[in-house]
C-alpha cells in the first residue's frame, strides 16, 4: 500500500475539492442521462413474493425456526433476545439477519485532466423501489465474491484486494443497521489508480460535483455508495490549495452555510468541546449503558407469528420478514430466491445543525442498538419510523422529533428520499434532511438525553470515520448528504 505523506494527502485533499467543484466532467449531463436511461431499460429485476417455508435454497429449522441457506453462507434469519436497563421499553425480542461476513463497498477513482473521478456502477437490487440504483464500483458480500451462488465474478475486485498496488484513500470496517443486522460490518474502501481501467458494461466515470447533485434526487444513490462518499478526504485546506475560495464565492461571510460548512471540514476549526471530550463521552455512554443481547432461535422469539408465509410482529409495525424470488438482467446471477426485512413506514434521519463560533455543528446521538458490537454508535439527532410511536409509550418519543417533523422549508438545507440496502431489505426508503436550527438548549438537551447529545463539528465527524464503529450507517448516510452541500447547486 502506498504511504502518503502528508503533502500527498493535502494535494490529494485538493483534487478530491476540484472534483466536488467540476464543471467539466468527462460524461456530460447529456450522456449521463442517456447512460442511466440505457442501463434502466435493460437491466431489471421482477420480484414475486414467495412464502418463506417454501424458498429454494433456504429452509426452516425444524427445532429452531431459524432460516438458512442450504450452503451455510449468505445470511440467516435468527431470533434476539434484548435488555436495555432504563430504556423506555427495557426488554423485546424479535427476528435479526446474522451475517457475520465482511463485504467489499469500494470506490474506484481516477484522474482526468487533473480531476478526480468516480468508477459508479448502475446496479440492480430486488429491494430496490425503481430498479437500478447508483452503486460503489464494487459491492459484494464475501459469499458473492467468493461465488458461493456459482455466478459470474465480481468486475474490479481485484483493485480492492490487492489495493497495495494502488493509493488507498480510506480503507475502514463499518458497521450496518443495527436494528436489522446482528454485527454485520463491511469493508468501506477508496482505491485511487493511475493506470488505465477497462470501462465495462454498466459502469460510468462521474465527478465528486455530479454525484453529490444526484444525491439531491429520490432514489437514486444507494446506501452503500453513501456511506463511501462519506470517506472521501476532502477539507477546507483542499479549497485553499486549489485556489478555489475567490472563484466560486467561497468567502466565509456570516449567514453563508455552505461557507461555514466547509470551514467547519478544517481540522483547525472551533470546536464545542476537544476531540479528547468526544472520545471520553462515547467511551462513558459505552460503559454506562447496560445492554445484554442473545441470539435465540427464531420460534421462541415473542410477540412474532407466521401469517401466510410471513413473519410479522402482532402490532402490524416495524417489519415482516417476507420471502422473494427474484429474476434479474444484469446480474452475476439470474434467478434466485431468498427472504428480506420489508419495513413498514418511511423512515426519518436528520441532523440539526447549529453554527458555534461560525463553525457548523451537528447534534449527534450517542445510541443504542442492538446488533452493534460495542453498545453505543453515533447516529443522527432523530433516526425512526415517526409512525411507530403513534403505539408507543410517551417517554419512548425521540426527543427532537417534533422539531424536525415542524421545520420551516427555509431551515431544510437538505431534503431527499433515499433507499436502504436492497439486497436485505424490500422497498426501505428513509427521508434524509439536514436542518439549520438555532436551538440553545443544551442543558434541555443533557436533561431529556440524559448526556446522549452532543454538538459536533464536521471535521470531527471525518476523523471518527477514520476508525471503525463511530459513526452508525444512517449517520454516514445523512453526513454524505451534508457534505453535498458544499457542491453549488448547479455545478456538474
Amino acid at each position: 500500500m502506498t504511504e502518503l505523506s502528508e503533502a500527498r494527502q493535502v494535494d490529494i485533499a485538493a483534487r478530491v475539492v476540484e472534483s466536488a467543484l467540476s464543471t467539466d466532467p468527462i460524461t456530460g449531463d447529456t450522456a449521463f442521462t442517456e447512460w442511466l436511461a440505457d442501463c434502466q431499460d435493460r437491466f431489471r429485476t421482477l420480484v414475486e413474493p414467495v412464502p418463506l417455508d417454501r424458498l429454494h435454497g433456504w429452509s426452516v429449522h425444524p427445532e429452531t425456526g431459524d432460516i438458512g441457506h442450504h450452503s451455510g453462507k449468505f445470511f440467516t434469519v435468527r431470533g434476539l433476545d434484548v435488555e436495555v436497563a432504563g430504556a423506555p421499553i427495557p426488554r423485546w425480542s424479535q427476528p435479526i439477519i446474522s451475517q457475520p461476513e465482511i463485504g467489499i463497498l469500494g470506490i474506484l477513482v481516477r484522474e482526468f485532466n487533473g480531476v478526480p473521478h468516480l468508477l459508479m456502477q448502475a446496479k440492480v437490487e430486488p429491494g430496490n423501489v425503481n430498479g437500478v440504483q447508483l452503486s460503489p464500483t464494487v459491492q459484494a458480500t464475501r459469499s458473492n465474491y467468493t461465488s458461493v451462488h456459482g455466478g459470474k465474478a465480481v468486475p474490479y475486485l481485484d483493485y480492492f484486494r490487492a489495493a497495495d498496488r494502488h493509493t488507498v484513500l480510506a480503507d475502514v470496517r463499518q458497521s450496518e443497521q443495527g436494528a436489522w443486522f446482528h454485527r454485520k460490518r463491511n469493508r468501506n474502501m477508496v482505491v485511487l489508480v493511475d493506470e488505465p481501467v477497462e470501462v465495462l458494461d454498466g459502469f460510468c466515470w462521474l465527478t465528486l460535483a455530479q454525484v453529490h447533485a444526484l444525491l439531491r434526487l429520490d432514489d437514486l444513490i444507494n446506501m452503500d455508495t453513501r456511506t463511501v462518499l462519506c470517506c472521501f478526504p476532502f477539507s477546507s485546506s483542499g479549497f485553499d490549495s486549489a485556489g478555489l475560495n475567490d472563484t466560486v464565492g467561497l468567502n466565509n461571510t456570516a449567514g453563508d452555510f455552505r461557507a461555514d460548512l466547509v470551514h467547519g471540514l478544517d481540522p483547525g476549526a472551533p470546536t464545542a468541546q476537544s476531540m479528547a471530550e468526544v472520545l471520553s463521552w462515547i467511551t462513558e455512554a459505552r460503559t454506562r449503558h447496560d445492554v445484554r443481547v442473545n441470539e435465540i432461535p427464531l420460534n421462541e422469539v415473542a410477540n412474532w407469528y407466521w401469517d401466510d408465509g410471513r413473519i410479522t410482529h402482532d402490532s402490524h409495525m416495524f417489519f415482516d420478514v417476507v420471502g422473494v424470488g427474484v429474476e434479474a438482467v444484469g446480474r452475476e446471477v439470474g434467478r434466485w430466491q431468498q427472504p428480506m426485512l420489508e419495513p413498514r413506514g418511511l423512515g426519518l434521519v436528520a441532523f440539526l445543525v447549529r453554527r458555534i463560533d461560525g463553525v457548523p455543528h451537528v447534534l449527534m446521538h450517542a445510541k443504542v442498538e442492538p446488533g452493534y458490537f460495542d453498545v453505543v454508535e453515533l447516529a443522527p439527532t432523530v433516526q425512526c419510523t415517526p409512525e411507530t410511536y403513534e403505539h408507543l409509550p410517551a417517554e419512548a418519543r425521540p426527543p427532537f422529533l417534533d422539531e424536525v417533523l415542524a421545520a420551516p422549508a427555509e431551515r431544510i438545507r437538505f431534503d431527499a428520499v433515499h433507499s436502504e440496502e436492497g439486497g436485505r431489505f424490500l422497498h426501505a426508503r428513509t427521508r434524509y434532511v439536514v436542518i439549520e436550527t438555532d436551538t440553545t438548549e443544551t442543558a434541555d438537551t443533557e436533561a431529556r438525553s440524559n448526556g446522549d447529545y452532543r454538538w459536533l463539528a464536521p471535521h470531527q465527524l471525518a476523523t471518527l470515520l477514520r476508525h471503525s464503529h463511530y459513526l452508525n450507517v444512517q449517520a454516514r448516510s445523512v453526513l454524505a448528504c451534508l457534505h453535498s452541500l458544499v457542491t453549488p447547486e448547479g455545478t456538474r
